[in-house]
């Protein structure tokens, strides 16, 4: 936030870092494709964020307090970075304890190819209000159906669309979830006042998805498995001991999440768990994994779980196709994921300790005149704040604050707005890659935002679903009506 000692920026001012932005970005894709994640993207967030606090400086702010606000904005993603990291450990050490190839081996007979992108959309809509997490639902059942659909032959990109639809859905709706309780409190709205006004456009919604991925799975031909079905099974057979009680770390971490034990927390322990069930269940496969004759038994255990955690799992069958598709995990594998959140949060924290983000969100409310456009102008600066801020949390909270008392103005009840905050805060962070969610899910779904963002229906159709709402005023609550 710019101090009063300090000249305000003029819209020209607000737009130069954005419209840089947007530039290195189209350059870094034409010029590196699906490899632009792993550094171009990341050099286009400094350089914006560089030109940001350069205009800082031109209007008068100092770099000490520039440089304190670019520092105190990255440490507000200090908790998604800690919880990318447990689940980087969380997937080597659960694939060593069989808990992945269960549930892979298990979904590989009950999941049908041509209702597998729907059925994943309600698996993971089911897990995810029930917990209340979408990252806990994608960081574990989310793993498991991408590598099923590997298996399958069928699309990843489409897999990770019905996995964050369903993800997203069941985060957005439960009361457990963290967005859920924030737009709320944010507003001034009760919680299931809220979720009930949600339902009017996150139900149709996940309808619409659900029919798509219906179509598309009727529609598809699977392409010839890289891994056979029965190869698969085989293969999981000879080389896992394949037990339902393999699934109790699964369970646990399910237990946790529902008890709202911390994310971080959840998941180390959950990883730690993978690890016991590992040295119960798989010995063999951990010394085949570990591969050194000279240590004991009790240190190759050990050496065995100990890597799975910071390096991953790796496997050799002789088949490349079905090593490709288990060799995952490791916190070491999230690293690249972690650059690129620190590097927005950095162009975020630049932008709004400038007061460039300030003045971009002002102008929008200057030109909101009915209350379609009100609601319009919520969705589009909730999308700006997950694209230029990098964080869903801001994304709610920024707009929350600033349009709170125009909706009250205008007298408009509170539950709009925080409906409105997560038709379009929550459900669109995943779509962008350098967004904290879309940076999660690409990372721990292995798939690049890039690739799977078309097809996450549910998360594209909602702020339309709410735009429509707000430009007929269906379903817009009065406050009049709200204390009748």
């Amino acid at each position: 936030m710019v101090d009063s000692q300090s000249r305000q920026p003029s819209i020209a001012q607000a737009l130069l870092p954005i419209l840089t932005l947007i530039g290195l970005l189209f350059l870094s894709v034409r010029l590196y494709g699906a490899d632009s994640s792993y550094g171009a993207n990341q050099i286009a967030l400094i350089i914006a964020a560089a030109i940001a606090i350069i205009v800082g400086l031109v209007n008068g702010q100092t770099w000490k307090e520039l440089e304190k606000g670019v520092v105190d904005g990255i440490s507000l993603a200090l908790g998604a970075m800690l919880i990318l990291l447990m689940v980087g450990a969380l997937i080597g050490a659960w694939i060593l304890a069989g808990t992945v190839p269960t549930m892979i081996y298990y979904g590989l007979q009950i999941l049908s190819p041509e209702y597998f992108y729907v059925a994943s959309t309600v698996i993971c809509a089911i897990v995810s209000i029930s917990i209340g997490s979408s990252w806990t639902t994608a960081g574990t059942i989310g793993v498991s159906l991408i590598v099923i659909a590997e298996s399958l032959g069928l699309s990843s990109a489409i897999t990770a669309g019905a996995i964050i639809s369903g993800a997203y859905f069941g985060d957005k709706m439960s009361p457990l979830s963290d967005t859920t309780n924030l737009a709320p409190a944010v507003t001034g709205t009760d919680l299931f006042v809220h979720i009930r006004h949600m339902i009017w456009t996150t139900l149709p919604s996940l309808i619409i998805a659900m029919v798509i991925f219906t179509v598309i799975g009727l529609r598809q031909q699977p392409s010839e498995a890289a891994v056979g079905l029965e190869e698969a099974l085989k293969l999981l057979d000879e080389n896992f001991t394949i037990s339902l009680w393999s699934l109790v770390p699964l369970l646990a971490v399910f237990v946790m999440a529902f008890k709202k034990v911390p994310a971080v927390a959840t998941i180390l322990i959950g990883a730690l768990l993978g690890g016991v069930f590992a040295v119960i269940l798989q010995g063999e496969l951990i010394k085949n994994f570990v591969d050194n004759d000279k240590l004991s038994t009790a240190m190759t255990y050990f050496a065995g779980v100990w890597s799975s955690l910071f390096s991953g799992f790796t496997i050799e069958t002789g088949s490349e196709d079905f090593d490709k598709l288990l060799s995952r995990g490791g916190m070491s594998s999230m690293l690249n994921t972690i650059w690129l959140i620190i590097c927005a949060m950095t162009f975020g924290a630049a932008m709004e300790k400038t007061g460039l983000l300030q003045k971009l969100v002002h102008s929008i409310i200057g030109m909101a005149k009915s209350t379609g456009s009100l609601v319009a102008s919520v969705l589009l600066t909730c999308i700006g704040m997950n694209l230029i801020a990098s964080d869903q949390y801001i994304a709610i909270v920024l707009p929350g604050r600033m349009y709170r008392a125009e909706f009250k103005r205008r007298g408009l009840d509170a539950r709009n707005l925080s409906r409105t905050l997560e038709d379009a805060g929550t459900i669109t962070s995943p779509l962008i890659p350098w967004n904290t969610c879309g940076a999660y899910m690409a990372g721990t779904l292995g798939v690049a935002t890039g690739a799977y963002w078309i097809y996450c229906f549910f998360n594209l159709i909602n702020p339309f679903i709410s735009f429509l709402y707000g430009l007929f005023n269906f379903k817009i609550t009065k406050m009049d009506d709200a204390k009748a």
